[in-house]
């Protein structure tokens, strides 16, 4: 007999539940509202009386209502057929959900059950094998999806029988297996996982040490991202967030790529599922969205639905990460994921912190960004999960809450200036306030080293440097006028503005400059230093700028080509004619 309880009081979203069995956390439970069953998850126990945060709407719901428990927690089913898909939070498929608006407690089956599958067996008949462990593959959209021992599953097991090379539907048994006592365990291609517990089915969870190439110069060169590394992207409106993150999720070297829209406004979303069909691979030539899943939760939603949203989505990422993928996880954005944390530990009446969020809310953030890292699979083969959360403070205010506590576990900060962005820079990623901290890993350092250039941390700590004092030298002339610093003022401010315009501002929109190769960087870097070491012979500040801006063209001209190609000789030769005339030996 499953538990029951009866509603005895409402606020909002949190519904106070009283029962007198036993109740776990984060269990699930449904409230049998007229027709509909509204889903909801116990946050809060305290004695007989049970909070939990309804995923719908709660408009219309009275006291004394039948709640029952279903002994669960939230999962998700995790199967072939996730890609290509569009789930809310609670992985419901909404491309299969009728009318323009969703209907309350209307649930749908997030993997299409009746389409077959062309399988493959990986493991053989009396191998040893655990949970997480490759029993075969099926192809899914290009990908190799592995059907894996269920998470669940305990110990160590025998494979009895497994099926031959075959058409077979997902929940046709695939293979048997023995745990050794006399039982026999049926396995599908689909299994289920509670989306708060973490899937920890791999050997090992060594540091990140390997550059994941995004194409975008001003995070690749300055402040480098790993495999499975965390990073997030704050800034105020209007700077440039979602083109960042479609430049990131179209170039960046992931095999699968998962969009958490948590809170996002509702035309905002609409775009993301109009443009990421249209939106090249070129890493396949096919549509991005082949590899992508979407986990959407507006603005408008209930606030537990959107908390979920990011959890759903981690989940699927970690799946994928078990079969040795690279998976890219992007939340836009982790400040209405924690504003729903706010607005449920508001209603419980808890202990605020700073601007009303919970007090734990550092610890969430952190756990939650826990969850992304390489991983070693028992196997031999290595998978990973790269997460990169965009952050909207309200005003562009840096220092509060949910950017703070995110500043303590992510280990990049891509800032975007509202500065660089009004003045048309993009990607607004200020190179001085934002920073990597995988660029001081001794991995990550002999990475750099091997893989690109024994000189290339110095290369970038000299590049950083010039900025700086590019910076300065701008302050003073705006202060003191343009006669009224040294002429070597002036050229030490268009030395920083050759590496801002050339190295740091990227043409999203064109098709060679929005993604360049590290081999490419690398040289375009190179021959920029070269420029700023050089010494110049100007007897007036008004040459300075004629001047710079000569040779700013001629690179930018450089980036819009083809590498290597006629074109690009053509335009290095004009810049190189351009040096001779005010080099000084």
């Amino acid at each position: 007999m499953a538990t029951k309880g009866k509603v005895k009081g409402i606020i909002a979203n949190l519904v106070i539940v009283e029962t007198n069995e036993t109740v776990a956390q984060n269990e699930i439970c449904m409230i049998l509202h007229d027709d509909a069953k509204l889903m909801a998850e116990v946050i809060k126990i305290i004695g007989s009386m049970v909070y939990v945060q309804v995923f719908e709407s709660t408009r219309g719901l009275k006291v004394g209502t039948t709640v029952e428990f279903t002994g669960k927690m939230l999962e998700v089913e995790l199967g072939p057929g996730i890609l290509s898909r569009n789930y809310d939070g609670l992985q419901n498929n909404l491309d299969s959900m009728e009318g323009l608006f969703l209907k309350r407690g209307n649930y749908t089956s997030p993997l299409d059950q009746n389409r077959v599958w062309k399988f493959t067996p990986l493991a053989k008949t009396g191998e040893m094998v655990r949970a997480g462990d490759w029993l075969g593959e099926v192809k899914e959209n290009q990908i190799a999806h592995k059907i894996m021992v269920p998470f669940s599953f305990e110990d160590t097991y025998i494979v009895k029988s497994i099926v031959s090379k075959g058409i077979f539907k997902i929940n046709d048994p695939i293979a048997t297996l023995d745990n050794g006592s006399g039982s026999l365990l049926t396995v599908t291609m689909v299994q289920k996982w509670p989306v708060k517990i973490p899937l920890k089915s791999y050997r090992n969870k060594p540091r990140p040490f390997k550059i994941l190439e995004t194409g975008v110069r001003a995070i690749d060169t300055l402040n480098p991202i790993t495999e499975g590394g965390t990073g997030f992207i704050p800034g105020p409106f209007g700077c440039g967030k979602t083109v960042l993150q479609h430049a990131i999720s179209k170039q960046a070297e992931a095999d699968i790529v998962v969009i958490a829209a948590c809170g996002e406004r509702a035309n905002e979303v609409v775009e993301i599922f109009k443009e990421f069909p249209e939106l090249e691979d070129p890493r396949t030539g096919n549509k991005l969205i082949e590899r992508t899943t979407i986990i959407a939760n507006t603005s408008n939603m209930p606030v537990a639905a959107r908390e979920a949203s990011v959890y759903t989505a981690m989940t699927l990422a970690e799946y994928y990460r078990n079969m040795g993928l690279k998976v890219l996880l992007l939340a836009d954005s982790t400040s209405r994921w924690a504003q729903a944390l706010r607005e449920m530990s508001n209603r419980m009446e808890e202990l605020p912190g700073q601007d009303a969020f919970p007090v734990d809310l550092p610890v969430i953030i952190s756990n939650f960004y826990s969850r992304a890292g390489y991983v070693e699979l028992g196997n031999g083969e290595s998978g990973s999960i790269t997460f990169i959360g965009t952050v909207s403070p309200a005003g562009g205010n840096l220092k509060e809450p949910v950017t703070e506590g995110t500043k303590k576990i992510a280990r990049c900060f891509f800032a975007l200036s509202q500065q660089r962005a009004d003045s048309k820079r993009y990607p607004a990623v200020d190179p001085i306030d934002s920073y990597s901290k995988y660029s001081e890993y001794e991995e990550v350092i002999a990475y750099l080293k091997e893989n690109i250039s024994d000189l290339w941390l110095d290369m970038v700590s000299y590049t950083k440097d010039i900025l700086i004092k590019g910076r300065e030298a701008q302050e003073q002339i705006n202060i003191l006028g343009d006669d009224g610093v040294p002429v070597h003022h002036h050229i030490l401010f268009w030395k920083s503005e050759v590496i801002d315009f050339v190295i740091l501002q990227q043409d999203a929109f064109d098709p060679i400059d929005q993604m360049t190769p590290m081999k490419r960087q690398k040289y375009m870097l190179e021959k920029v230093l070269d420029i700023v070491k050089m010494n110049f012979n100007f007897e007036k500040f008004e040459d300075v700028s004629h001047y710079f801006r000569l040779v700013i063209n001629s690179l930018k001209q450089m980036n819009y080509s083809e590498f290597h190609s006629d074109q690009f000789s053509k335009y290095e030769n004009e810049l190189e004619s351009l040096i001779d005339e005010k080099r000084v030996a």
